[in-house]
């Protein structure tokens, strides 16, 4: 891995302030609790179910295990009558369950309660069969920016409210919620990983954490680094995407920075494909497959 001085020193600070915090160990591990060391990091690669080309989900999977993913995202929408399909289509297989992506209806954050109340219960309707699944998490954004009228100061505190009991339900289920920080053509609230960290920490629930989108930090970071780093402990998932929206690889759009960051703290959950592609799919995606592995290898 090679850093010029300057990416060094403040990849150095970032570090520092990051574990500073989230009150964490140099490993990541909260201070007092967990083993001194962590295995390195890995990089599982997995993608949303959409994507992938076949006529159904054994046929998908089986694509998937030939190009070398690790695992695969699926849809929220009725996720509880999926299950058996699911554990079927995944049977002798070595792929396994990455995040579950929305599903639910209404907004956290909406300035209509019963829009809120129908968020909570949706999400927790969908968090049963995710952590049944083994799902690291589901994906959940706040609210889109045609949502909410709140502004961000009583948006964050009936967040703040809400989650500690959306995360010990999760928790209790044996998965998380994944806040997902957007840009700001889709949502104003939640656009940075700090910020998403910054709630995770204040929410006190282990089954409160975050992701971070490859397209969206594009947009809204300054440095892919220093956002992965900003983020810490707390993330639990990747969306992988190019500048332009597509396949990793099919434009100027560079992860190593980003990877190197994810290294850094010893990441070991998924980073899963949400993106267009552009040409075949049965050559294209093996090709971005390859192209991440290089990516990862150059951080």
């Amino acid at each position: 891995m090679k850093l010029d001085r300057r990416e060094f020193i403040m990849s150095g600070a970032i570090a520092g302030a990051a574990l500073a915090m989230n009150g964490a160990t140099a490993t990541g591990e909260p201070q007092g609790i967990g083993p001194l060391t962590k295995p390195p990091a890995k990089l599982n690669l997995s993608s949303q179910e959409w994507i992938i080309p076949g006529k159904d989900l054994k046929e998908k999977l089986a694509h998937m295990e030939a190009w070398g993913f690790d695992g695969f995202e699926v849809g929220g929408g009725g996720l509880a009558n999926r299950v058996k399909e699911i554990q079927d289509a995944m049977a002798g297989s070595r792929l396994r369950i990455s995040a579950v992506c929305a599903g639910y209806s209404g907004a956290l954050i909406s300035d209509d309660e019963n829009e809120r109340k129908k968020a909570v219960q949706t999400i927790k309707e969908i968090l049963t069969p995710a952590g049944e699944l083994g799902s690291t998490g589901l994906i959940v954004v706040p609210a889109f920016n045609n949502q909410t009228k709140l502004p961000n100061s009583e948006a964050r505190k009936i967040l703040l409210d809400l989650l500690p009991e959306l995360g010990e339900f999760a928790a209790a289920a044996g998965t998380r919620i994944l806040l997902e920080p957007l840009n700001r053509g889709e949502a104003f609230f939640l656009r940075q990983l700090a910020d998403a960290a910054a709630i995770c920490r204040d929410a006190g629930s282990i089954g409160v954490r975050m992701m971070g989108d490859f397209y969206h930090m594009n947009i809204e970071e300054t440095s892919d680094l220093g956002a992965i780093l900003s983020a810490g402990q707390f993330i639990h998932h990747v969306h992988l995407a190019s500048r332009k929206r597509n396949l990793p690889g099919q434009d100027e759009r560079d992860f190593t920075s980003g990877f190197r960051g994810l290294k850094m703290i010893g990441y070991r959950d998924f980073c899963s494909l949400e993106c267009g592609v552009l040409g075949d799919r049965m050559v294209e995606i093996p090709k971005s497959v390859k192209f991440l592995r290089r990516q990862w290898e150059q951080a």
